[in-house]
């Protein structure tokens, strides 16, 4: 191979690296770094030559590399002055990941080497992957656009790993979600959006490896384009075809992004890409006692610049990748005030309008998480129209009914009719808000009914990690037990949470393995346990809780009255209220009756065309006789599988601690 620099040559148009007439182009942007180089590897993995962009505009490096074709490794190097104090953390002994990289050869590996002053003078070439250069770009994917409704979490890794039916060579792959058994549950769950947890190429957190534990979730990425390749040994092309095959299945991917940090952390984490090319253009700092300190409001060490037109550019770019290239449908943005900061957080920042307004993007579904650790940082309800937002007032209200707590009835019924206290304004609909029970940040479903108090003292932290307020109980004895009258009740309380969870208004979210029972022991932050822990447990699997998840999915979409996008009034239209509160008694819910503390029943009639049902939610642990309004009224379901519910003479008995749905028929004896 004849390497060489065309000197002249070369565009700073395109960022990264790009297969052009006569060599690969690459182009760089740094405003601070004095020189940047480019260096090629050949398949031995020597360095084989060391080349400088000449070219310079606009603070892009760029320039053409002559005898080098797509599959060539490389990385970069950059010179400048060494000065933390002021963010300049340059050292041409440090190999650098491209951060338009879209390919890597080797997943990061956390050693003290890379974190090195310079003047330790150690090449740190042998501990980073080598950035490969692309391919031309594949026929523009038509990612699934249909709006969302049933949105299903999965750690690509964790999902297949102890998966039977899936190969051995494909467990914790995308390869591996592509396969058919893994298809057809999702399908019979009533899936349409798939949420993956992050597959950006991440590093361990620096306190992991010397305690033996790994990064298990990805929230720790280094660049935004390239796969981690232990999700995707065969690169992006995996992806592509995950999304192509979930496609044509009726089935969204959708990809949760952390455009807020990265894993170079802080002054004490590894110099391997952007910290190296110019950590004052792609990291937020703030002036304290003369020094340039990074600002941590994400609790990581670092936040992302958000607010810079390069560190946009390179936002944007990367989204588009990800839809044009590899036909993913939408993101979830994970800490996603950050995008917003100016530095206080801004709805109509500059980021997030480029992406509402974006020809591509602007057509993607759309997710914030609307929290960072940040000064100011709770935004929920703030990200306007274009935004899904995730609703964590909804994930405590319901839990704390429950739970039991007194005084919940009427935040029960805000939740269930789709925040409208939060989302209601500015032309949004309830589809706004996202509602879930239980995600990866937190207790299993099943652990939430089985441990009043977290469990992490796997994680080496003294069980000081975590959050500690889980609004949750544990049936009568804390965790594993083999009583049946413990798991009976524990049983029907999971049902009854996702019974809730699936008959509210707005956008339901659930986590992998909720749906089979699947318990982390009590962990609630397994972020560190890349492990049996976290890893689905198909083998011991409830198959008939998946079987209802599956029919309560389908209850859902057959009654549009449960899911139609308007905030309900209750005001008469043609004759016909949209919804109507019920006492047991049944009357319509009274003022008092919304304020008694003990209040444990509530019913909702809600209408919409000719659909007309009505929600039953006891939390009492005795049966109820709730009366009802005229009409002949069937049982539709019932979250407690083990129970019966009676319908005679007006009045339905219902199941103690269950959610029950009576249909309306037009129809006498239909």
């Amino acid at each position: 191979m004849l390497t060489k620099l065309a000197r002249g040559a070369g565009a700073p148009d395109r960022l990264g690296a790009h297969v052009v007439p006569g060599g690969v182009n690459f182009a760089v942007y740094s405003e601070t770094a004095e020189r940047i180089y480019v260096c090629v590897f050949d398949d031995a993995d020597a360095e084989i030559a060391r080349l400088p962009l000449d070219g310079q505009r606009d603070h892009v490096h760029f320039g053409l590399v002559a005898g080098i074709v797509a599959g060539t490794r490389y990385g970069l190097r950059a010179d400048g002055p060494w000065n933390p104090a002021e963010g300049l953390w340059f050292d041409p002994n440090k190999l650098l990941v491209d951060p338009y990289a879209r390919r890597l050869d080797r997943p990061y590996v956390r050693v003290p080497e890379l974190a090195l002053p310079r003047d330790a003078s150690v090449d740190t070439a042998p501990f980073v992957p080598r950035a490969i250069v692309p391919g031309s770009a594949p026929e523009l994917a038509q990612p699934r656009r249909r709006g969302p409704q049933v949105f299903y979490e999965i750690n690509v890794r964790g999902y297949t790993m102890r998966h039977p039916q899936v190969q051995p060579g494909l467990r914790g792959t995308i390869a591996g979600l592509t396969q058919k058994p893994v298809l057809n549950h999702l399908k019979q769950l009533g899936v349409d959006i798939v949420q993956l947890m992050p597959v950006s190429a991440f590093i361990d957190e620096g306190h992991l490896p010397p305690l033996g534990l790994r990064n298990a979730w990805g929230y720790n990425p280094v660049g935004y384009f390239a796969i981690d390749p232990r999700l995707a040994p065969g690169g992006p092309e995996e992806m592509r075809a995950l999304t192509d095959v979930y496609r044509k299945a009726g089935i969204s991917v959708i990809l949760d992004v952390v455009y807020n940090h990265t894993g170079e952390s802080d002054t004490n984490g590894p110099n391997i890409s952007m910290r190296g090319l110019d950590a004052k253009t792609y990291y937020r700092h703030v002036a304290i006692d003369g020094r340039q300190v990074l600002v941590n409001d994400t609790g990581t060490g670092n936040t992302l610049r958000c607010d810079h037109p390069a560190v946009q550019r390179m936002v944007i770019d990367s989204l588009v990748y990800w839809v044009e290239e590899l036909g993913v449908s939408g993101f979830r943005f994970d800490l996603a005030p950050v995008l917003g900061r100016e530095p206080g957080f801004n709805p109509n920042a500059r980021l997030l309008e480029m992406i509402r307004s974006h020809p591509v993007l602007g057509k993607a579904i759309l997710v914030a998480e609307p929290w960072d650790p940040g000064p100011g940082g709770y935004q929920l309800g703030r990200f306007g129209k274009g935004f899904h937002e995730h609703n964590d007032t909804y994930r405590d209200d319901v839990r704390s009914f429950w739970r039991g707590d007194g005084g919940k009835i009427g935040a029960l019924a805000g939740k269930v009719a789709g925040s409208s206290e939060i989302f209601n304004f500015g032309g949004r609909k309830p589809s706004a808000g996202v509602n879930f029970l239980a995600v990866h940040d937190g207790f299993t479903l099943a652990d939430l009914v089985s441990y009043v108090d977290k469990h992490n003292e796997a994680n080496g932290e003294q069980n000081r990690d975590g959050h500690s307020s889980n609004y949750s109980w544990n049936c009568g004895v804390e965790g594993q037990t083999e009583d049946a009258g413990i798991l009976a009740a524990r049983r029907r309380d999971v049902r009854a949470l996702l019974a809730t969870l699936f008959l509210s208004r707005g956008l339901v979210l659930f986590q992998q393995g909720d749906e089979l029972g699947r318990t982390q022991r009590g962990n609630n932050n397994a972020y560190a346990q890349d492990n049996e822990l976290t890893w689905v447990d198909w083998a011991s699997a409830d198959w008939a809780l998946a079987e209802f998840v599956g029919s309560i999915s389908r209850f859902r979409r057959e009654h549009p009255a449960l899911t139609h996008d308007h905030f309900l009034t209750g005001q008469p239209k043609n004759g016909v209220r949209d919804v109507v509160w019920m006492h047991p008694d049944g009357r319509e819910m009274a003022v008092a009756d919304w304020n008694e503390a003990g209040a444990s029943v509530l019913g909702i009639r809600l209408t919409h065309g000719e659909d007309d049902v009505m929600v039953w939610f006891n939390r009492r642990i005795d049966p109820v006789l709730a009366r009802l309004p005229e009409g002949y009224w069937k049982a539709g379901l019932c979250s407690d599988d083990r129970a019966v519910v009676p319908v005679a003479a007006g009045a339905a008995t219902l199941p103690p601690r269950a959610v029950v749905v009576l249909v309306r028929s037009h129809i006498l004896g239909d």
